[in-house]
């Protein structure tokens, strides 16, 4: 089982084995390379958005105003009501960021727990088999972890209570989702969704660049595999 793991890394993650036998890395040393990879992902993610302006600057996870009501608030802002949906706006990212650092321990315990069936699986896979993974595995544990952070820091913005009426009222018309009729929830969905795009991007980056990875590790593993 441990050569055929060694094997599978070679043929699947990066093609024909270059490296002889006696300098190949060890299936231990290629199962703590897989770990070490994940927890790279997971932690760059965190860092770039679990940080002030890591949602608000940056326009691919930025949190937009839902649906519809988006294009009304670039209505609302000629109308002299820009500050106040800008307000909003503003809080819903500074809320996402607030949350995503409590991913972490849970990401390090769902990477400790990582069984050699799920590394298999994920070695088999695309180039975000793992964020995938994760996606399924941990999006229940992060959303009970991320909502009461969300709500304390939408509470404190006065327009929360108003996009809840609205966007109820909207959700009934059919101009937004009604999994967005909540503003708690819609940050929370989001905030997840940006925490899983930056991870499968260095997940991808890892993948494609071993050998530029700072990790002697990771060079040792993925390096002699390609």
């Amino acid at each position: 089982m441990k050569k055929n793991l060694t094997w599978l890394w070679s043929v699947l993650l990066c093609g024909p084995v270059m490296a002889a036998a006696a300098s190949a890395p060890t299936a231990a040393e290629s199962s703590d390379g897989l770990k070490a990879a994940l927890n790279q992902a997971a932690t760059v993610a965190i860092n770039a958005l679990g940080r002030t302006d890591g949602f608000m600057s940056n326009p691919e996870v930025r949190i937009p105003l839902p649906g519809k009501l988006e294009k009304a608030a670039k209505k609302l802002s000629k109308l002299g009501m820009g500050k106040q949906t800008d307000a909003l706006q503003l809080a819903m990212n500074r809320a996402a960021e607030a949350a995503v650092p409590e991913a972490r321990t849970l990401f390090v315990d769902a990477i400790q727990k990582m069984s050699v069936k799920d590394a298999l699986a994920i070695v088999r896979g695309p180039e975000d088999a793992a964020t995938q993974y994760f996606k399924g595995a941990m999006s229940d544990k992060l959303t009970e972890r991320f909502m009461p952070i969300v709500s304390k820091a939408t509470a404190n913005v006065n327009l929360a209570k108003q996009y809840n009426d609205v966007a109820g009222r909207a959700s009934a018309l059919g101009l937004i989702d009604q999994k967005d009729a909540s503003l708690d929830g819609y940050v929370t969905r989001k905030a997840l969704d940006g925490l899983f795009l930056t991870m499968a991007h260095e997940e991808a980056a890892i993948r494609k660049n071993p050998l530029g990875q700072a990790s002697a590790l990771l060079r040792k593993v993925f390096g002699a595999l390609r």
